[in-house]
């Protein structure tokens, strides 16, 4: 019995790079990646996502929507690591804890959008709370998060890792013109009605995330509090694998969360604080685990079953 080909498209940047590594070696598949020539030409790289089983892009957003555009054989399957896809009807969202049913869809799905890196904080933390009625879909939510700077792609990496690296900033916030562009994805998987503010920022760490979310209780239904919201959270991921919720003792313990606690890791871990009528929710992730490469593994691993 032949093993599956899996074509990475885009295996030389940080998200393709972690993706490969964490696939070599495996012997129920087959990785097939183009040598350095061929990486920038399209007919090579037509030819290969197209003589593959499944095609893992990790590309520029338009760059994917190309590589989509040039599948011509029905029987490939595809997994986007871009933002090109994720809010598209005709594709399946890769966050395999969304729901009960998500994992299944994934499983049988023949397109699926890896989800971004904030956004997995976000909607993980938001889509439970909403879903059972505890957070009123229109709440105006304000999301602040702190990423490793190779969430920033080639250009911020180099920034700090390349010849002038001591001048890079310790911190810097961005997206200050509130259109960053997983505002839709966040807004629609966590189904909120209205846009929420996102307000992201780098630190000077190679990676993990820290993400926030204030809730204030005197806006929400009667009767609804920490504990409940804590409740919810716990009961939705209780049975699954990669996230976990700290108990409301451990949360009462920790004065600080560092954004790395987490790295090298595919685990997400979610934590509600509380005082006073106010609750603060927080995720703890790595940006390259399940933030990006350990998604699309965990998803790959669906669709190979």
């Amino acid at each position: 019995m032949t093993t599956p080909l899996i074509f990475i498209d885009g295996d030389q940047g940080t998200t393709g790079l972690q993706i490969h590594q964490r696939l070599h070696g495996r012997t129920d598949l087959t990785l097939v990646t183009l040598p350095a020539e061929q990486r920038k030409d399209p007919k090579h790289r037509a030819e290969a996502i197209n003589a593959c089983d499944i095609a893992i892009l990790c590309l520029p957003d338009e760059a994917a929507r190309a590589a989509v555009a040039s599948l011509h054989n029905p029987a490939v399957r595809v997994i986007d690591a871009s933002s090109a896809h994720r809010t598209q009807a005709d594709w399946t969202y890769g966050f395999a804890e969304l729901n009960r049913q998500q994992a299944q869809r994934i499983a049988s799905a023949r397109r699926v959008s890896n989800p971004g890196c904030y956004p997995t904080g976000a909607i993980g933390l938001l889509q439970p709370l909403l879903a059972a009625g505890l957070v009123p879909r229109d709440y105006p939510i304000s999301i602040h998060a702190v990423s490793g700077y190779s969430g920033g792609g080639r250009a911020v990496v180099d920034a700090h890792e390349g010849d002038n690296a001591s001048a890079a900033a310790a911190f810097q916030v961005y997206g200050l013109g509130l259109a960053h562009k997983h505002v839709p994805e966040i807004q629609q998987h966590s189904g909120l009605s209205e846009r929420p503010v996102f307000v992201p920022a780098y630190g000077a760490f190679r990676q993990g995330i820290v993400l926030t979310i204030a809730l204030q209780l005197r806006l929400l239904a009667p009767g609804v509090d920490a504990a409940r919201l804590h409740a919810c959270l716990a009961q939705h991921y209780a049975s699954t694998a990669y996230v976990k919720v700290d108990s409301r003792e451990a949360a009462k313990n920790l004065e600080r969360l560092d954004p790395q606690m987490m790295n090298g890791s595919d685990h997400l871990r979610l934590m509600v604080f509380e005082n006073e009528g106010q609750v603060l929710l927080a995720a703890v992730f790595d940006n390259l685990g399940k933030g990006a490469a350990g998604a699309a593994v965990q998803n790959l691993d669906l669709m190979l079953v």
